[in-house]
């Protein structure tokens, strides 16, 4: 089977979403790009996390076409490739519809500077896509034209939120710091105005990321990094 390692990992890391409360049922899809082959391998479409098998997952091009598989893609492949085709470092992207980040894009509200974990989605403010029916053209265009040059993540009005890294587990990472984030920017505007870090502010944080966070063998940024 074609990229056989990027299956196993999605099988795992599709459990995980499960266990941490990232996805419901067969909501979320999670994807891997390998650049040298140019093929995507992404979850299948309609099969339950804990049933998925490696076999099952879709091996196919950035334009839609499949190259190896029996079942059909997640309905989300172009919001997937639309992540690739943008940030060219990217080489897994999560999906998901996480309590919190769905809970702040159904109120049309962006994820913002709460705390500076949100550094690790490389940027002070998680960029807000406007709402179209998923798994659509219009749905991938709308994420092309918001993500702008830094994020790493987004949240897609009455829908959900996507992340992606330059690895599936620095991608799941990145989903997890947003959805920490996100609950506790909804706990402090249920309890009030919340205070946000500053772009000054934040901006620190960047350069104190810059000289601790890339401190893992495999690259990845600590979660939180505060030491």
């Amino acid at each position: 089977m074609l990229m056989e390692q990027a299956r196993d990992e999605i099988v795992e890391y599709g459990h995980r979403m499960m266990q941490d409360g990232l996805a419901q049922g067969t909501s979320g899809n999670l994807s891997v790009y390998d650049p040298e082959q140019e093929l995507m391998a992404i979850s299948p479409s309609g099969i339950p996390y804990d049933e998925t098998r490696p076999e099952d997952i879709v091996i196919m091009r950035l334009s839609g076409e499949i190259v190896e598989g029996k079942t059909r893609p997640s309905s989300e492949y172009l919001l997937h490739s639309v992540f690739y085709q943008v940030r060219e470092e990217a080489r897994a992207v999560v999906h998901a519809h996480a309590m919190y980040c769905t809970t702040l894009a159904c109120l049309g509200t962006r994820l913002k500077a709460i705390h500076y974990a949100i550094a690790d989605a490389g940027t002070n403010e998680i960029p807000l896509v406007p709402y179209h029916t998923f798994g659509t053209q219009d749905l991938a265009d709308a994420v092309r034209e918001t993500i702008g040059e830094t994020s790493n993540g987004i949240l897609l009005a009455n829908h959900g939120m996507a992340a992606c890294g330059h690895s599936l587990k620095n991608a799941y990472g990145i989903a997890l710091a947003m959805e920490w984030c996100a609950e506790l920017q909804w706990r402090c505007m249920c309890a009030g105005a919340p205070h946000y870090l500053s772009a000054k502010q934040m901006e620190g944080v960047m350069k104190r990321y810059e000289t601790y966070g890339q401190v893992r063998p495999d690259g990845t940024k600590p979660h939180g990094y505060s030491g």
